[in-house]
Formats: C-alpha cells, sequence, structure tokens
C-alpha cells in the first residue's frame, strides 16, 4: 500500500494557488482513476484506490501548509505503513515551471509543508517536485507561491497534471523512471517524423532554371544552320566564283 500526500492550503480561497500544485495534481490521480469520493479522515481529504497493482491511499492535509506533518503521520500509524510508502506531491521554487522530478529523502529546502513532515515521520520519504519557478528575490517568494496560476501558464500546468496521471500507476509500483518519462511526453511531446522542418509550408514546384553557385547559367548561342543542298557548279565555276 502506498500513502500519495498532495500538500496544499485547504479553502476555495487557496484552490488555485501555486503553493496547491499537490493537491491539484491528487485531484488529476483521482479523477482519472476512478478513485472512491473524497471523505473527512486524519484531518484531512481522503480517497482511496488502485493504480495499477497498488492499493493507494490519497490525502490532502487540511491543517494548512505549515503544520502537513499532523495529517501525514496519523495516516500512516493507521495504515501501519512506514516513511518508505509516502509520497509527497509539492511545489518546487528551485524547478522551471512544469518541470518534474522525483527525489527520496534529503532536506526540506524551506518548504514548511516539507519540514512539518520531517518532523512527524522523519526525511525519508519520497517527493515529486513539481516546479513552478522562481520570482526572482526571496522576498516575493511569499506572495508568489500564494498567488494563483496565471493564464499563460495553464497551458504546462494541463500537461504536467496530466503527465503525472499519466505515470501515477509507475510511480506507485517503485518506477521512478518510466514515471518522469510519462510527465515529459506530456510536457515536451515528441515532434512528428512527418512535419515539415522548421515550420516552413512547401509550395508547388516553379519552372524558372535554378542558379548554379549564385550565379544564372547564360543559354549557349544556336549553332548556325548547314546549308544541305549539293553543290552542282562546276569545277570552273567555283573558280571563277572566287574572283568575283
Amino acid at each position: 500500500m502506498q500513502l500519495f500526500v498532495g500538500l496544499g492550503n485547504p479553502g476555495a480561497k487557496y484552490a488555485g494557488n501555486r503553493h496547491n500544485i499537490g493537491f491539484m495534481a491528487l485531484d488529476e490521480i483521482a479523477r482519472d482513476h476512478g478513485f472512491a469520493p473524497w471523505r473527512s479522515k486524519f484531518q484531512g481529504q481522503v480517497s482511496e484506490g488502485r493504480l495499477g497493482r497498488e492499493k493507494v491511499i490519497l490525502l490532502k492535509p487540511e491543517t494548512f501548509m505549515n503544520l502537513s506533518g499532523q495529517s501525514v503521520g496519523e495516516a500512516m500509524r493507521f495504515y501501519k505503513l512506514t516513511s518508505d510508502d509516502v509520497v509527497v506531491f509539492h511545489d518546487e521554487l528551485d524547478l522551471a515551471p512544469g518541470k518534474c522530478r522525483v527525489k527520496q529523502g534529503g532536506g526540506h529546502a524551506g518548504h514548511n509543508g516539507l519540514r512539518s513532515i520531517h518532523q512527524h515521520i522523519s526525511p525519508e520519504y519520497t517527493r515529486v517536485r513539481l516546479g513552478i519557478g522562481h520570482p526572482g528575490h526571496k522576498d516575493r517568494v511569499a506572495g508568489y507561491v500564494l498567488a494563483d496560476f496565471a493564464k499563460a501558464e495553464q497551458g504546462w500546468l494541463d500537461d504536467l497534471m496530466r503527465g503525472i496521471s499519466d505515470g501515477a500507476a509507475h510511480l506507485a509500483e517503485g518506477d521512478n523512471g518510466k514515471f518522469q518519462n510519462a510527465v515529459a511526453l506530456r510536457v515536451n511531446p515528441p515532434r512528428s517524423s512527418g512535419g515539415q522542418k522548421n515550420g516552413a509550408n512547401k509550395g508547388p514546384k516553379d519552372n524558372k532554371p535554378k542558379a548554379t553557385d549564385g550565379k544564372q547559367t547564360a543559354a549557349k548561342p544556336a549553332a548556325p544552320a548547314q546549308d544541305d543542298q549539293p553543290d552542282t557548279r562546276s569545277a570552273m565555276e567555283r573558280l571563277l566564283n572566287k574572283f568575283k
């Protein structure tokens, strides 16, 4: 059994925030994979279902971000899981928007949700780091993560969510590489080999002569016409004609 945790803040006020991208990821998985309706439990919202061969519990803590570890610890103990069975989806300032990286263990890098989880279950859990980009200065971070995604970001955000859902079964089975590949196929799909290069449309061929080495080839002059009539003059007439 796996416990998938999405980090965010509860309530409609925060639903579209960058800080709530973990909630968004779990909502996409639940919707696409036919999970049970959400219900209140463990100081959060819980949904149960299967991803591939694995039973998975989805948990969205409602303690607000800074106390997320309380909810995660309670759920982990109830299901008799260890931190190795926990996967946490969270926003990541140090990754470009739309990037997704899986990491096992490590520090919390100042993320208050991760800091709280560290305190309650130890750092030895899996993180799915979802890139939201950085505002450029640390003083702007709080306002940035608590602001909604801009309209211009909806395209990559939708691709990222779909990719997470596509690869969720691989993640549940511990194949992080296949999970990340599934996300990459949505966010950066391969170009069609049948398409035109550089987006250029080739029109019909024209019948103009092509230049060689940058110069137009000049037409050759026609050879003079040859007189193909037989000469019927006598030798004396030909000789006299030379002196005319």
